[in-house]
């Protein structure tokens, strides 16, 4: 009995490696098998209606047609009314007048990816809708800006300090301080995030991931999110993106 069972998974074993090497052979010759991969990573660069980000995705089949999968992504998130204006006068550096804090925000989530239209050749497209739940970790950096001082001497120069919606007028400020001002004072706000979207994968061949992604994401935070002066923290957040997606599958 028990040689029978060493002898059928024997078989099974030598068949799964001569079925990897053809399906490898085929592809190094030129040819898709088109064929099932289990295991799938991909990243993209995305532009969503607030700024620009990045996603690192890994998937996993669950049945033909649908697949689990984990996303972590970074992004920069801006407020609507934010315009980059300079004081002429000063010759100063742009600055966007108004602004309480720059904003990174990192997501990570878990979810599925259906297949609603799978490819029929090498030159169609498939369809494919998922969605995504999780959380998010918001980092809120104080805006620092450049104003004029004078030393006892009458000597002017300039120091970096954090903007104040109630004394700094456009005309007192003469630039925007460096990314590095107001590291120390930086922020959290953890939140939740939902998100949806529609895929179109088009890679030449069936071990290879190119797409284009859109969808839309919603993000919650308990505690709200000050971005801009004069306008009303948020603690919900409502962006559109569009991705480009590249990656590889295998078994």
């Amino acid at each position: 009995m028990f040689g029978k069972l060493s002898y059928l998974f024997s078989l099974l074993f030598i068949g799964q490696i001569s079925y990897s090497q053809s399906t490898t052979q085929a592809i190094a010759n030129g040819n898709d098998p088109n064929v099932l991969y289990r295991n799938e990573m991909s990243g993209s660069v995305f532009l969503h209606s607030r700024g620009l980000g990045v996603n690192i995705m890994r998937a996993k089949h669950v049945t033909a047609t649908r697949k689990r999968v984990m996303e972590l992504e970074m992004l920069n998130l801006k407020h609507p009314k934010e315009i980059k204006v300079s004081n002429q006068s000063d010759n100063s550096k742009r600055f966007v007048y108004g602004k309480l804090n720059s904003i990174i925000m990192f997501r990570a989530g878990v979810g599925y990816q259906t297949t609603i239209y799978k490819k029929s050749d090498r030159k169609s497209v498939e369809i494919r809708s998922c969605y995504f739940l999780g959380g998010n970790i918001t980092f809120a950096k104080p805006n620092y800006i450049l104003v004029y001082r004078q030393n006892a001497f009458g000597v002017k120069y300039q120091e970096a300090i954090k903007y104040n919606s109630s004394i700094h007028t456009i005309d007192s400020i003469s630039g925007r301080g460096s990314i590095a001002d107001g590291l120390s004072e930086t922020k959290i706000y953890p939140g939740l995030y939902a998100k949806a979207n529609l895929s179109f994968e088009f890679a030449p061949y069936s071990d290879n991931v190119k797409a284009i992604e859109t969808g839309i994401i919603f993000d919650y935070y308990p505690k709200a999110l000050p971005i801009m002066a004069n306008n009303p923290s948020e603690n919900f957040i409502m962006t559109l993106y569009v991705s480009f997606v590249f990656g590889k599958k295998w078994f």
